[in-house]
């Protein structure tokens, strides 16, 4: 029994070795996963150069357009992988610059610190074989270090398995039919969208008829600023409202933005009709929402309301509405997102609250487009988060890594959509990279259009080619592939 005792004592130590061996093999595969890639061993462009030695330096000098560097690197297997960009802001603020890999943007460097550290962009798609990686300057004065790639972690199994619960505790039946077949398609197919201004026969909508032979998009972008009071009292007449209703009682489905025009006493007189830049207004959210300014808080009451009037004539005639207000606030760029996180979330909620509560509109489905984690009021007033990405011309990737930051905002399962996009994406890279908007709807104008005259297709953005194979995909949802979300078949 003893001799017995010592062999098994011998055999599990053995296992035991053996098993740290294989966890060391195991770690040290790992370790040799990673590409690490030195920036000042690359090719500079503009005004970039090089500080010290490989290795122990950095690149700096991104001030303009064109100043950028390149690496070239050989992925071994096709994949998804991390692309970790070590970098430090030159003075300590926030910087965001273009990684570009094959000539195409996949994202952002992001940093906001003086000293370096990693920006990740997680599960870009790369093929086997040589590619080049770099940083382009966007916002610029940065300096960076090394770029590293591991290969990505495998996707959440739950990823698309959204509950067709709205935020709203009594949404209207057209709502609720809406966003149930929303979540039935999310995951498996990719719904199109396109902003136009001029409704259902607008410009852009007949360019894409015309690319596509014949198809136009499910959803239809509108917008409500001409409806903002500041504008109507400088002679705007809105007619979204009625081309809304025209294109639900087609068969198609409707968003909507707010480009919400500044009160009139805090606007710059020569830009009045520029009113939602925080550059062309004296408008100071915070000091609205926290009482050193009760005349700008009873007047964002007075717009909140004067929209809620136009969203009642929807909801009267059964239209339910992707309500997207508030978009873009952390960039700053328009007043509502001037006074940092707090004072947005409390304006979200604000809107949230007398829209459903007061006025009883419970045909909104609210799409949230805050773009960044920080800025999410939370789940109880969120049904879909929405990211605007413009990636320059002819850009069709997935733009996964924004697609997986977005996971980040929330611990629950939300809908993830482009709210905009100036190139329409590939759908067969969207399904390839297994990061599937739930839809695209493209900004209007130049993205569409050669000029605001003609109708023809521009390609600067899109090429026609890409957007017939789009619109031909049987994963691809146009408005002829809606079924009836009006419940006349019940």
């Amino acid at each position: 029994m003893r001799q017995t005792g010592k062999s098994i004592i011998a055999i599990m130590t053995l296992i035991a070795v053996l098993c740290c061996a294989f966890i060391s093999c195991t770690a040290a595969a790992e370790e040799a996963a990673v590409l690490h890639l030195e920036a000042e061993d690359g090719a500079f462009f503009g005004n970039i150069k090089a500080k010290h030695s490989s290795g122990t330096g950095w690149v700096e000098g991104f001030r303009s357009a064109g100043d950028s560097f390149q690496l070239l690197l050989t992925i071994e297997k096709d994949g998804s992988y991390d692309i970790s960009v070590i970098l430090a802001s030159m003075d300590g603020s926030h910087k965001e610059n273009p990684v570009i890999l094959d000539g195409k943007s996949v994202g952002k460097a992001v940093t906001d610190s003086k000293s370096f550290g990693p920006s990740t962009l997680k599960y870009v798609y790369l093929t086997a074989g040589k590619h080049t990686l770099g940083i382009d300057t966007e916002w610029g004065w940065v300096k960076v270090d090394a770029i590293e790639l591991t290969p990505s972690a495998p996707l959440p199994e739950d990823l698309y398995q959204v509950e067709p619960v709205l935020c709203n505790p009594t949404p209207s039946p057209e709502a609720q039919r809406l966003f149930n077949w929303l979540c039935e398609c999310y995951g498996k197919k990719v719904i199109t969208g396109q902003f136009c201004d001029g409704g259902m026969y607008g410009m852009e909508n007949q360019a894409i008829w015309r690319a596509t032979g014949g198809s136009y998009p499910a959803i239809l972008g509108l917008d409500m600023m001409d409806y903002s009071p500041s504008r109507v009292a400088n002679g705007t007449s809105g007619t979204s409202v009625r081309l809304a209703i025209d294109y639900w009682e087609k068969g198609g489905i409707v968003t909507f933005c707010w480009h919400w025009n500044a009160p009139e006493p805090y606007l710059q007189s020569d830009r009045w009709y520029s009113g939602f830049y925080t550059q062309y207004t004296s408008f100071n959210l915070a000091k609205a929402l926290d009482g050193s300014d009760p005349a700008g808080y009873e007047l964002l009451l007075r717009d909140i309301d004067a929209i809620a009037e136009e969203l009642k004539v929807l909801r009267d005639a059964g239209v339910p509405v992707l309500w997207r207000p508030l978009h873009e606030a952390s960039g700053g760029w328009f007043w509502w997102g001037a006074s940092g996180a707090e004072a947005y979330k409390q304006l979200w909620n604000l809107i949230y609250d007398r829209l459903c509560n007061q006025h009883n509109l419970n045909n909104l489905i609210w799409i949230w487009n805050g773009q960044s984690a920080e800025w999410y009021p939370g789940d109880d007033t969120v049904d879909i988060i929405g990211e605007d990405i413009y990636p320059g011309e002819r850009v069709y990737s997935s733009q996964s890594a924004k697609f997986i930051e977005c996971l980040d905002y929330t611990d629950a399962r939300k809908m993830i959509i482009l709210s905009e996009n100036g190139c329409v994406p590939d759908a067969e890279l969207l399904f390839r990279d297994g990061t599937v908007w739930g839809s695209f709807c493209t900004w209007g104008g130049e993205f569409v259009l050669k000029n605001s005259k003609f109708n023809a297709p521009s390609e600067q953005y899109t090429e026609v080619w890409l957007l017939k194979k789009v619109y031909a995909d049987e994963r691809v949802v146009t408005r002829a592939d809606i079924p009836d979300l009006k419940g006349n078949g019940n």
